[in-house]
């Protein structure tokens, strides 16, 4: 089938505009593909990011067609012979479809991702039931592709909001039992006023979470976890 691609384009000290590409493809080709073929056949001056390919390093996440989603994951089959491709919104573009992630990343320390405990360490390992492990095991399955923060409303008026992703990663070490750092996180950026509680249940992450994660719920989890502790 014959598609036609249309990129928005920018570089620094330009205005953006919107280049088109047509070109032949299947209906099992990627997003990806096409934009790899684009550069390496008819324009070798776009720029995106890619890593793996393969849905797992969330670095070709971008707007396609309307919706927030990964490159490499999205097939041509379900977009038909009409393809948009734009940056994710709301982060600083940098060149084409490249946007400054440093903003994103910012919330993702703000949380302190990473187990919090100065208890004295066992002799062994902290051992955790099944149970204790699937409380949190979905919000292991982030990439941080920030297609959930970028297509949040409440993030693209206040850019100093944590966002969803920065909170799905606090709920991974929240509900950890494990963790000893609940005060410490919640005491910081996660529950101040650009923190957890702007959240306006949207519902745009769930949708944009290409690993099927249910953003909102961890969310909400987060907000009633806070205040049964407060209570």
């Amino acid at each position: 089938m014959r598609v036609e691609v249309e990129i928005l384009r920018r570089d620094v000290g330009r205005s953006p505009c919107w280049a088109r590409y047509t070109l032949e493809a299947t209906p099992r080709d990627r997003v990806l593909d096409l934009l790899l073929r684009i550069k390496g056949e008819l324009d070798g001056t776009l720029s995106f990011r890619y890593s793996c390919g393969q849905g797992v390093c969330g670095s070709d996440a971008m707007t396609i067609n309307g919706r927030n989603r990964l490159a490499c994951k999205t097939l041509v089959k379900d977009l038909g012979p009409r393809i948009r491709v734009e940056p994710l919104k709301a982060l600083p573009p940098l060149k084409d479809l490249v946007v400054d992630m440093e903003p994103f990343f910012a919330s993702y320390r703000a949380v302190k991702p990473y187990l919090i405990n100065d208890e004295p360490p066992p002799a062994a390992e902290r051992l955790q039931t099944p149970e204790e492990l699937a409380r949190y095991g979905e919000s292991t399955r982030c990439i941080l592709c920030a297609a959930c923060t970028s297509s949040c409303p409440v993030y693209w008026v206040n850019g100093q909001y944590i966002g969803p992703a920065a909170i799905v990663q606090a709920h991974r070490f929240l509900f950890d039992s494990r963790d000893r750092g609940f005060a410490e996180r919640v005491k910081g950026w996660l529950g101040g006023r650009n923190g957890v509680w702007c959240c306006r249940n949207a519902h745009n992450c769930t949708e944009a979470c290409p690993r099927g994660i249910d953003v909102n719920r961890l969310i909400t989890e987060v907000k009633r976890r806070i205040l049964e502790e407060a209570i």
